[in-house]
Protein backbone atom coordinates (compact mmCIF):
# COMPACT_ATOMS: atom_id res chain seq x y z
CA UNK A 1 0.00 0.00 0.00
CA UNK A 2 1.28 3.14 -0.94
CA UNK A 3 2.41 4.98 2.59
CA UNK A 4 0.64 8.31 1.49
CA UNK A 5 -2.42 6.20 2.09
CA UNK A 6 -1.55 3.37 4.78
CA UNK A 7 -3.81 3.65 7.13
CA UNK A 8 -42.39 16.92 -18.02
CA UNK A 9 -43.70 18.17 -13.42
CA UNK A 10 -45.72 19.66 -16.71
CA UNK A 11 -47.68 23.08 -16.18
CA UNK A 12 -47.33 22.58 -11.75
CA UNK A 13 -48.67 19.05 -12.54
CA UNK A 14 -46.67 15.56 -11.68
CA UNK A 15 -46.79 13.00 -14.97
CA UNK A 16 -46.46 9.73 -13.84
CA UNK A 17 -45.27 7.32 -15.79
CA UNK A 18 -46.94 3.50 -14.50
CA UNK A 19 -44.01 1.33 -15.81
CA UNK A 20 -46.22 -1.52 -15.58
CA UNK A 21 -44.02 -3.64 -18.42
CA UNK A 22 -41.32 -3.75 -15.95
CA UNK A 23 -43.33 -4.32 -12.21
CA UNK A 24 -40.96 -7.04 -11.64
CA UNK A 25 -37.91 -5.36 -12.72
CA UNK A 26 -39.41 -1.95 -11.05
CA UNK A 27 -39.61 -3.77 -7.76
CA UNK A 28 -36.16 -5.30 -7.22
CA UNK A 29 -34.55 -1.78 -7.69
CA UNK A 30 -36.92 0.41 -5.93
CA UNK A 31 -38.07 -1.51 -2.76
CA UNK A 32 -38.20 0.07 -0.04
CA UNK A 33 -36.60 -0.91 3.72
CA UNK A 34 -40.28 -0.89 4.94
CA UNK A 35 -43.90 -0.07 3.62
CA UNK A 36 -44.30 2.84 1.54
CA UNK A 37 -46.42 5.28 3.93
CA UNK A 38 -48.49 7.17 1.00
CA UNK A 39 -51.48 10.17 2.17
CA UNK A 40 -52.59 9.29 -0.93
CA UNK A 41 -56.76 9.45 -0.83
CA UNK A 42 -57.88 6.77 -3.36
CA UNK A 43 -61.35 8.44 -2.75
CA UNK A 44 -60.05 11.29 -4.80
CA UNK A 45 -58.30 11.91 -7.87
CA UNK A 46 -54.89 12.36 -8.36
CA UNK A 47 -55.73 15.82 -9.40
CA UNK A 48 -56.94 16.63 -6.54
CA UNK A 49 -54.64 15.92 -4.53
CA UNK A 50 -50.65 17.44 -3.74
CA UNK A 51 -48.59 16.91 -6.62
CA UNK A 52 -46.47 13.46 -6.27
CA UNK A 53 -48.31 12.64 -3.07
CA UNK A 54 -49.90 9.50 -5.10
CA UNK A 55 -46.30 8.18 -6.38
CA UNK A 56 -45.59 4.84 -5.67
CA UNK A 57 -42.42 3.38 -5.77
CA UNK A 58 -41.08 2.59 -8.78
CA UNK A 59 -42.96 5.46 -10.55
CA UNK A 60 -40.81 7.39 -12.96
CA UNK A 61 -42.00 10.89 -12.41
CA UNK A 62 -41.90 13.74 -14.27
CA UNK A 63 -40.11 17.03 -12.20
CA UNK A 64 -38.65 20.25 -12.91
CA UNK A 65 -34.85 20.65 -10.72
CA UNK A 66 -36.44 23.42 -8.41
CA UNK A 67 -38.82 20.82 -6.82
CA UNK A 68 -36.16 19.09 -6.24
CA UNK A 69 -34.92 19.52 -2.24
CA UNK A 70 -31.21 17.89 -0.92
CA UNK A 71 -30.51 15.30 0.92
CA UNK A 72 -27.06 16.50 1.42
CA UNK A 73 -24.94 19.66 1.92
CA UNK A 74 -21.70 19.29 0.71
CA UNK A 75 -20.69 18.20 -3.46
CA UNK A 76 -17.74 17.18 -4.14
CA UNK A 77 -17.47 20.61 -6.95
CA UNK A 78 -14.53 19.65 -8.91
CA UNK A 79 -16.91 16.71 -10.60
CA UNK A 80 -19.38 19.69 -11.44
CA UNK A 81 -16.99 21.43 -13.06
CA UNK A 82 -15.90 18.64 -14.97
CA UNK A 83 -19.25 18.22 -16.19
CA UNK A 84 -19.85 22.53 -17.03
CA UNK A 85 -16.23 22.26 -18.54
CA UNK A 86 -17.40 19.43 -20.81
CA UNK A 87 -21.07 20.33 -21.59
CA UNK A 88 -19.55 24.19 -23.02
CA UNK A 89 -16.55 22.62 -24.63
CA UNK A 90 -17.27 21.47 -28.49
CA UNK A 91 -14.46 18.49 -28.28
CA UNK A 92 -17.44 15.95 -28.37
CA UNK A 93 -18.70 17.41 -31.49
CA UNK A 94 -15.31 17.68 -32.73
CA UNK A 95 -14.74 13.90 -31.83
CA UNK A 96 -17.94 12.66 -34.10
CA UNK A 97 -19.94 12.59 -30.98
CA UNK A 98 -23.20 14.31 -29.53
CA UNK A 99 -22.21 16.22 -26.31
CA UNK A 100 -21.81 14.95 -23.14
CA UNK A 101 -24.86 16.88 -21.57
CA UNK A 102 -27.76 15.15 -24.21
CA UNK A 103 -26.20 11.89 -22.98
CA UNK A 104 -26.40 12.88 -19.29
CA UNK A 105 -29.65 13.64 -19.64
CA UNK A 106 -30.95 11.04 -21.59
CA UNK A 107 -29.76 8.50 -19.00
CA UNK A 108 -30.87 10.50 -16.35
CA UNK A 109 -34.65 10.81 -18.11
CA UNK A 110 -34.05 6.28 -18.58
CA UNK A 111 -33.77 6.69 -22.04
CA UNK A 112 -29.77 5.67 -22.21
CA UNK A 113 -28.15 7.77 -24.51
CA UNK A 114 -28.34 10.82 -27.44
CA UNK A 115 -29.93 9.36 -30.60
CA UNK A 116 -29.56 12.76 -32.20
CA UNK A 117 -28.64 16.53 -31.45
CA UNK A 118 -27.93 19.58 -33.38
CA UNK A 119 -26.81 22.51 -33.14
CA UNK A 120 -30.35 24.29 -31.70
CA UNK A 121 -30.12 21.26 -29.22
CA UNK A 122 -31.56 22.73 -26.25
CA UNK A 123 -31.11 21.23 -22.29
CA UNK A 124 -34.35 22.64 -21.70
CA UNK A 125 -36.55 21.61 -24.62
CA UNK A 126 -36.68 17.92 -25.17
CA UNK A 127 -38.26 17.87 -27.95
CA UNK A 128 -34.94 19.34 -29.45
CA UNK A 129 -33.10 15.90 -29.04
CA UNK A 130 -33.86 12.90 -29.26
CA UNK A 131 -32.43 9.60 -26.57
CA UNK A 132 -32.02 5.93 -27.74
CA UNK A 133 -34.73 4.71 -25.85
CA UNK A 134 -38.24 6.02 -26.57
CA UNK A 135 -40.89 6.86 -23.58
CA UNK A 136 -42.67 4.02 -22.53
CA UNK A 137 -39.87 1.41 -24.08
CA UNK A 138 -37.64 1.63 -20.97
CA UNK A 139 -36.08 -1.27 -19.75
CA UNK A 140 -34.49 -2.95 -16.38
CA UNK A 141 -31.08 -1.49 -17.38
CA UNK A 142 -31.99 2.20 -18.32
CA UNK A 143 -34.64 2.62 -15.34
CA UNK A 144 -31.71 1.52 -12.88
CA UNK A 145 -29.20 3.94 -13.88
CA UNK A 146 -32.21 6.67 -13.16
CA UNK A 147 -31.47 9.52 -10.18
CA UNK A 148 -34.06 8.10 -7.51
CA UNK A 149 -36.28 10.51 -5.22
CA UNK A 150 -38.38 9.64 -1.74
CA UNK A 151 -41.75 11.61 -1.70
CA UNK A 152 -42.06 13.27 1.59
CA UNK A 153 -44.95 15.15 4.02
CA UNK A 154 -47.21 16.51 1.74
CA UNK A 155 -45.83 15.66 -1.66
CA UNK A 156 -42.54 17.14 -1.12
CA UNK A 157 -39.77 15.66 -2.78
CA UNK A 158 -36.61 14.68 -1.54
CA UNK A 159 -33.77 13.42 -4.24
CA UNK A 160 -31.70 10.73 -2.76
CA UNK A 161 -29.17 9.97 -5.68
CA UNK A 162 -28.33 12.92 -8.70
CA UNK A 163 -27.12 15.86 -6.79
CA UNK A 164 -24.05 15.93 -8.74
CA UNK A 165 -25.95 15.67 -12.37
CA UNK A 166 -28.70 17.94 -11.59
CA UNK A 167 -26.91 20.58 -10.38
CA UNK A 168 -24.93 20.68 -13.39
CA UNK A 169 -27.88 20.49 -15.24
CA UNK A 170 -28.72 23.86 -13.77
CA UNK A 171 -26.09 25.44 -13.64
CA UNK A 172 -25.55 24.94 -17.51
CA UNK A 173 -26.66 28.03 -19.40
CA UNK A 174 -29.38 25.52 -21.46
CA UNK A 175 -30.39 24.03 -18.41
CA UNK A 176 -32.28 26.08 -15.25
CA UNK A 177 -34.28 25.33 -12.56
CA UNK A 178 -37.00 25.18 -14.59
CA UNK A 179 -35.85 22.33 -16.70
CA UNK A 180 -37.69 18.69 -16.44
CA UNK A 181 -36.35 15.57 -16.07
CA UNK A 182 -37.85 12.86 -14.68
CA UNK A 183 -36.40 10.53 -11.38
CA UNK A 184 -37.39 7.15 -10.06
CA UNK A 185 -39.96 6.78 -6.73
CA UNK A 186 -37.41 5.17 -4.25
CA UNK A 187 -39.96 5.23 -1.39
CA UNK A 188 -43.13 7.45 -0.63
CA UNK A 189 -43.52 8.12 2.89
CA UNK A 190 -46.01 11.44 2.22
CA UNK A 191 -47.74 10.22 5.21
CA UNK A 192 -45.61 10.28 8.35
CA UNK A 193 -45.24 13.34 10.09
CA UNK A 194 -42.25 15.69 9.35
CA UNK A 195 -40.01 14.48 12.44
CA UNK A 196 -40.79 11.15 11.48
CA UNK A 197 -40.14 11.32 8.19
CA UNK A 198 -36.50 12.44 8.93
CA UNK A 199 -36.02 9.81 11.23
CA UNK A 200 -36.98 7.06 8.59
CA UNK A 201 -34.52 8.74 5.92
CA UNK A 202 -31.91 8.54 8.66
CA UNK A 203 -32.60 4.91 9.32
CA UNK A 204 -32.84 3.93 5.63
CA UNK A 205 -29.33 6.09 5.22
CA UNK A 206 -31.35 8.16 2.56
CA UNK A 207 -29.37 11.70 4.18
CA UNK A 208 -26.02 13.07 4.59
CA UNK A 209 -25.66 15.01 7.76
CA UNK A 210 -22.00 15.95 7.57
CA UNK A 211 -20.34 18.62 6.43
CA UNK A 212 -17.05 19.56 4.33
CA UNK A 213 -14.83 18.50 7.03
CA UNK A 214 -17.13 15.16 7.33
CA UNK A 215 -18.41 16.47 10.78
CA UNK A 216 -22.15 15.70 12.11
CA UNK A 217 -24.59 18.65 11.05
CA UNK A 218 -28.17 19.12 11.27
CA UNK A 219 -31.32 18.65 9.36
CA UNK A 220 -31.77 22.54 9.43
CA UNK A 221 -28.28 23.11 7.97
CA UNK A 222 -29.46 21.02 4.68
CA UNK A 223 -30.04 23.61 1.80
CA UNK A 224 -33.49 23.55 0.42
CA UNK A 225 -32.62 23.55 -3.30
CA UNK A 226 -29.95 22.63 -5.71
CA UNK A 227 -27.33 25.32 -7.36
CA UNK A 228 -23.68 25.24 -6.73
CA UNK A 229 -23.91 28.18 -4.58
CA UNK A 230 -26.29 25.54 -2.07
CA UNK A 231 -23.27 23.75 -1.08
CA UNK A 232 -19.98 23.78 0.22
CA UNK A 233 -17.25 21.68 -1.20
CA UNK A 234 -16.35 18.52 -0.16
CA UNK A 235 -12.44 17.91 -1.44
CA UNK A 236 -12.03 14.62 -0.69
CA UNK A 237 -15.80 14.07 -2.67
CA UNK A 238 -13.80 15.48 -5.68
CA UNK A 239 -11.08 13.15 -5.13
CA UNK A 240 -12.82 9.79 -4.63
CA UNK A 241 -14.72 10.58 -7.68
CA UNK A 242 -11.79 10.48 -10.08
CA UNK A 243 -10.76 7.23 -9.31
CA UNK A 244 -13.97 5.94 -10.15
CA UNK A 245 -13.20 2.68 -12.55
CA UNK A 246 -9.25 2.94 -11.42
CA UNK A 247 -9.75 2.34 -7.41
CA UNK A 248 -13.44 1.50 -7.13
CA UNK A 249 -16.15 0.75 -9.65
CA UNK A 250 -20.00 1.98 -8.72
CA UNK A 251 -21.87 -1.65 -7.72
CA UNK A 252 -25.10 -2.37 -9.51
CA UNK A 253 -27.11 -1.90 -6.13
CA UNK A 254 -25.01 0.85 -4.84
CA UNK A 255 -25.83 2.62 -1.29
CA UNK A 256 -26.55 6.79 -1.56
CA UNK A 257 -23.82 8.71 -0.64
CA UNK A 258 -21.29 6.05 -2.15
CA UNK A 259 -18.40 8.07 -2.79
CA UNK A 260 -18.92 10.18 0.73
CA UNK A 261 -18.35 6.78 2.49
CA UNK A 262 -15.05 6.20 0.54
CA UNK A 263 -14.05 10.12 1.03
CA UNK A 264 -14.55 9.56 4.89
CA UNK A 265 -12.02 6.42 4.28
CA UNK A 266 -9.44 8.48 2.64
CA UNK A 267 -9.44 11.26 5.63
CA UNK A 268 -8.73 8.46 8.00
CA UNK A 269 -5.65 7.92 6.28
CA UNK A 270 -4.34 11.59 7.44
CA UNK A 271 -3.85 12.79 4.29
CA UNK A 272 -4.88 16.71 4.29
CA UNK A 273 -5.72 17.70 0.60
CA UNK A 274 -5.16 21.43 1.72
CA UNK A 275 -1.73 20.97 1.89
CA UNK A 276 -1.61 20.49 -2.01
CA UNK A 277 -1.99 22.17 -5.49
CA UNK A 278 -5.48 20.83 -6.39
CA UNK A 279 -5.38 23.46 -9.09
CA UNK A 280 -2.36 21.90 -10.70
CA UNK A 281 -2.66 18.42 -13.22
CA UNK A 282 0.37 16.81 -12.16
CA UNK A 283 -0.38 16.99 -8.58
CA UNK A 284 -4.02 15.74 -9.30
CA UNK A 285 -3.04 13.01 -10.82
CA UNK A 286 -0.40 11.85 -8.09
CA UNK A 287 -2.98 12.04 -5.42
CA UNK A 288 -5.59 10.16 -7.62
CA UNK A 289 -3.01 7.21 -8.99
CA UNK A 290 -2.12 7.20 -4.99
CA UNK A 291 -5.60 7.08 -3.53
CA UNK A 292 -7.02 4.36 -5.62
CA UNK A 293 -3.93 2.41 -5.45
CA UNK A 294 -4.56 2.10 -1.52
CA UNK A 295 -8.12 1.54 -2.00
CA UNK A 296 -7.74 -1.23 -4.25
CA UNK A 297 -5.30 -2.75 -2.40
CA UNK A 298 -7.60 -3.20 0.46
CA UNK A 299 -8.46 -6.00 1.84
CA UNK A 300 -12.77 -7.02 0.82
CA UNK A 301 -13.48 -7.29 4.19
CA UNK A 302 -12.64 -3.87 5.61
CA UNK A 303 -15.37 -1.89 6.90
CA UNK A 304 -16.01 1.53 6.24
CA UNK A 305 -18.50 3.29 8.00
CA UNK A 306 -20.28 -0.23 8.28
CA UNK A 307 -20.11 -1.24 4.76
CA UNK A 308 -17.29 -3.74 3.36
CA UNK A 309 -14.80 -2.23 1.14
CA UNK A 310 -16.63 -5.37 -1.16
CA UNK A 311 -19.61 -3.72 -1.01
CA UNK A 312 -18.51 -0.38 -1.69
CA UNK A 313 -17.06 -1.51 -5.02
CA UNK A 314 -13.23 -1.29 -4.36
CA UNK A 315 -11.52 -2.86 -7.60
CA UNK A 316 -9.97 -6.21 -7.67
CA UNK A 317 -6.98 -4.53 -9.32
CA UNK A 318 -5.98 -1.51 -9.87
CA UNK A 319 -6.72 0.37 -13.24
CA UNK A 320 -8.21 -2.65 -14.34
CA UNK A 321 -5.02 -4.79 -14.47
CA UNK A 322 -3.51 -1.99 -16.34
CA UNK A 323 -0.58 -0.04 -16.28
CA UNK A 324 -0.82 3.78 -15.77
CA UNK A 325 0.12 4.02 -19.40
CA UNK A 326 -3.04 2.35 -20.59
CA UNK A 327 -7.03 1.65 -19.14
CA UNK A 328 -8.95 4.55 -17.33
CA UNK A 329 -6.18 6.23 -15.07
CA UNK A 330 -4.33 6.95 -18.71
CA UNK A 331 -8.26 8.55 -20.43
CA UNK A 332 -7.82 10.55 -16.86
CA UNK A 333 -4.25 11.93 -17.49
CA UNK A 334 -5.55 13.22 -20.84
CA UNK A 335 -4.44 16.80 -21.36
CA UNK A 336 -7.06 19.44 -21.91
CA UNK A 337 -5.16 19.38 -25.35
CA UNK A 338 -6.10 16.76 -26.53
CA UNK A 339 -9.26 15.74 -28.98
CA UNK A 340 -10.47 13.41 -25.92
CA UNK A 341 -9.11 15.30 -23.08
CA UNK A 342 -9.56 13.74 -19.17
CA UNK A 343 -12.23 14.10 -16.95
CA UNK A 344 -9.54 16.41 -15.06
CA UNK A 345 -8.47 18.33 -17.54
CA UNK A 346 -11.99 19.53 -18.23
CA UNK A 347 -12.78 20.05 -14.15
CA UNK A 348 -9.08 22.00 -13.88
CA UNK A 349 -10.24 24.19 -17.49
CA UNK A 350 -13.14 25.24 -16.11
CA UNK A 351 -12.18 25.75 -12.53
CA UNK A 352 -10.08 28.44 -13.88
CA UNK A 353 -12.67 30.76 -14.87
CA UNK A 354 -14.63 30.58 -11.49
CA UNK A 355 -13.47 33.46 -9.54
CA UNK A 356 -11.84 32.65 -5.99
CA UNK A 357 -13.99 34.43 -3.43
CA UNK A 358 -11.96 36.18 -0.51
CA UNK A 359 -11.87 34.34 2.98
CA UNK A 360 -14.70 35.27 5.54
CA UNK A 361 -14.25 37.43 8.36
CA UNK A 362 -18.05 37.56 9.27
CA UNK A 363 -20.40 34.83 8.91
CA UNK A 364 -23.95 35.02 8.87
CA UNK A 365 -25.81 31.88 8.67
CA UNK A 366 -29.90 30.87 9.69
CA UNK A 367 -32.14 33.38 10.06
CA UNK A 368 -31.29 36.79 11.20
CA UNK A 369 -33.65 39.67 11.88
CA UNK A 370 -32.88 43.11 10.93
CA UNK A 371 -30.75 45.18 8.79
CA UNK A 372 -26.37 43.97 8.19
CA UNK A 373 -23.84 46.61 7.98
CA UNK A 374 -20.25 45.67 6.81
CA UNK A 375 -18.17 48.83 7.54
CA UNK A 376 -14.51 46.66 6.91
CA UNK A 377 -13.36 42.82 6.17
CA UNK A 378 -15.36 40.62 4.44
CA UNK A 379 -19.03 39.94 5.37
CA UNK A 380 -20.48 36.48 3.98
CA UNK A 381 -24.03 35.25 3.99
CA UNK A 382 -24.10 31.46 3.79
CA UNK A 383 -27.44 29.73 3.12
CA UNK A 384 -28.82 32.80 5.70
CA UNK A 385 -32.52 34.00 5.34
CA UNK A 386 -32.42 37.90 6.66
CA UNK A 387 -35.42 40.38 7.01
CA UNK A 388 -33.91 43.66 6.30
CA UNK A 389 -31.18 45.43 4.30
CA UNK A 390 -27.87 44.91 3.50
CA UNK A 391 -25.41 47.80 3.66
CA UNK A 392 -21.58 47.39 2.70
CA UNK A 393 -19.28 51.02 2.81
CA UNK A 394 -15.94 52.12 1.33
CA UNK A 395 -13.11 48.81 1.31
CA UNK A 396 -15.10 45.90 2.78
CA UNK A 397 -16.21 43.36 0.33
CA UNK A 398 -19.10 40.66 0.99
CA UNK A 399 -20.02 37.20 -0.66
CA UNK A 400 -23.83 35.96 -0.61
CA UNK A 401 -24.29 32.43 -1.39
CA UNK A 402 -27.61 30.58 -1.28
CA UNK A 403 -29.43 33.13 1.03
CA UNK A 404 -32.97 34.56 1.07
CA UNK A 405 -32.96 38.32 1.67
CA UNK A 406 -36.18 40.42 2.42
CA UNK A 407 -34.89 43.72 1.56
CA UNK A 408 -32.37 45.85 -0.31
CA UNK A 409 -28.50 45.68 -0.79
CA UNK A 410 -26.72 49.07 -1.16
CA UNK A 411 -23.15 48.88 -1.71
CA UNK A 412 -21.13 51.82 -1.81
CA UNK A 413 -17.10 51.44 -2.57
CA UNK A 414 -16.79 47.72 -1.61
CA UNK A 415 -13.96 45.84 -2.52
CA UNK A 416 -15.55 43.34 -4.16
CA UNK A 417 -19.15 41.84 -4.76
CA UNK A 418 -20.14 37.91 -4.79
CA UNK A 419 -23.95 37.32 -5.60
CA UNK A 420 -24.57 33.31 -6.16
CA UNK A 421 -27.20 31.77 -5.62
CA UNK A 422 -29.91 34.17 -3.64
CA UNK A 423 -33.16 35.00 -3.86
CA UNK A 424 -33.58 39.12 -3.00
CA UNK A 425 -37.02 40.80 -2.81
CA UNK A 426 -36.04 43.94 -2.84
CA UNK A 427 -33.74 46.65 -5.56
CA UNK A 428 -30.18 46.28 -5.42
CA UNK A 429 -27.86 49.02 -5.80
CA UNK A 430 -23.83 48.85 -6.02
CA UNK A 431 -21.08 51.76 -6.90
CA UNK A 432 -18.08 52.45 -6.73
CA UNK A 433 -16.54 48.99 -6.47
CA UNK A 434 -12.55 48.57 -7.18
CA UNK A 435 -12.65 45.01 -7.55
CA UNK A 436 -14.88 42.11 -9.23
CA UNK A 437 -18.63 42.50 -8.68
CA UNK A 438 -20.18 39.16 -9.83
CA UNK A 439 -24.20 38.38 -10.19
CA UNK A 440 -24.25 34.88 -11.46
CA UNK A 441 -22.00 33.75 -14.02
CA UNK A 442 -19.50 30.74 -13.95
CA UNK A 443 -19.58 28.91 -11.26
CA UNK A 444 -21.91 31.21 -9.65
CA UNK A 445 -25.57 29.84 -9.56
CA UNK A 446 -27.81 32.69 -11.38
CA UNK A 447 -29.95 34.91 -8.74
CA UNK A 448 -33.69 35.51 -8.82
CA UNK A 449 -34.15 39.42 -7.60
CA UNK A 450 -37.41 41.23 -7.38
CA UNK A 451 -36.67 44.82 -7.34
CA UNK A 452 -34.25 47.67 -9.27
CA UNK A 453 -30.93 46.72 -9.87
CA UNK A 454 -28.67 49.77 -10.48
CA UNK A 455 -24.98 49.03 -11.36
CA UNK A 456 -22.96 52.43 -11.33
CA UNK A 457 -19.37 53.40 -11.84
CA UNK A 458 -17.88 49.84 -10.60
CA UNK A 459 -13.81 49.50 -11.87
CA UNK A 460 -12.81 45.75 -11.54
CA UNK A 461 -14.99 44.23 -13.89
CA UNK A 462 -18.97 42.91 -13.67
CA UNK A 463 -20.73 40.29 -14.42
CA UNK A 464 -24.29 39.78 -14.69
CA UNK A 465 -24.95 36.61 -16.17
CA UNK A 466 -28.50 34.34 -16.57
CA UNK A 467 -30.04 36.44 -13.42
CA UNK A 468 -33.99 36.28 -13.19
CA UNK A 469 -34.95 40.49 -12.31
CA UNK A 470 -37.88 42.14 -12.10
CA UNK A 471 -37.69 45.35 -12.45
CA UNK A 472 -35.84 47.65 -14.49
CA UNK A 473 -31.55 47.14 -15.23
CA UNK A 474 -29.35 50.16 -15.54
CA UNK A 475 -25.71 49.97 -16.03
CA UNK A 476 -23.22 53.36 -16.05
CA UNK A 477 -20.19 54.46 -16.46
CA UNK A 478 -18.67 50.54 -15.25
CA UNK A 479 -15.22 49.94 -16.73
CA UNK A 480 -14.72 47.88 -18.60
CA UNK A 481 -17.81 46.98 -19.91
CA UNK A 482 -20.47 44.52 -17.87
CA UNK A 483 -20.57 40.64 -19.18
CA UNK A 484 -23.08 38.24 -19.09
CA UNK A 485 -20.62 35.67 -20.51
CA UNK A 486 -23.47 34.54 -23.26
CA UNK A 487 -26.07 34.07 -20.52
CA UNK A 488 -28.76 36.82 -20.76
CA UNK A 489 -30.87 37.95 -17.76
CA UNK A 490 -34.53 37.38 -18.12
CA UNK A 491 -35.21 40.89 -17.36
CA UNK A 492 -39.02 42.43 -16.45
CA UNK A 493 -38.56 45.72 -16.75
CA UNK A 494 -36.01 48.03 -19.12
CA UNK A 495 -32.23 47.39 -19.74
CA UNK A 496 -30.49 50.77 -20.20
CA UNK A 497 -27.47 52.02 -20.90
CA UNK A 498 -24.45 49.71 -20.51
CA UNK A 499 -26.71 46.56 -19.67
CA UNK A 500 -29.31 47.25 -22.91
CA UNK A 501 -27.88 43.86 -24.17
CA UNK A 502 -27.74 42.02 -20.99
Amino acid sequence: MNPLFSSQRRNGAASLLAATLLAGALAAIATPAHAAQSACDANLPASAQAPYVCAQPGELIDVTLDALHPTQAVLGKAEIYYKLGRYRSNKDELAGSFNKRFDDWCEANGQEKTLWADTNSRLNNPASFGCTVPLGAETPATVAAMKTAVIGPGGALYLTDGHHTFTSFLETPDGGAAMHVRVRVADNLSALPLNAFWQAMQDNRRVWLRDENNQPITLAQLPDRLGLANFHDDKYRSLVYFTRDIGYNVPAQATEFLEYYWGGWLRSTGVDLNAYDLNDSATYLKLVKQASQAMAALPAGTLIDGATAADLGRIAQWNGGKKETGGEFDKLSKPFSDAKPGKLAYSLNFRADVAVTPACTTTISGVHSGAVNAGSGVLCLDRATVQGDIAVGSGASVVINGSSINGALRFSNAGSVYLCGNQINGAVAINGTSGLLQIGGNGCTVNAISGAVALNSNNGGVVLAGNTINGPVMCYANLPDPLNLGRSNQVNGPKVYQCGLM
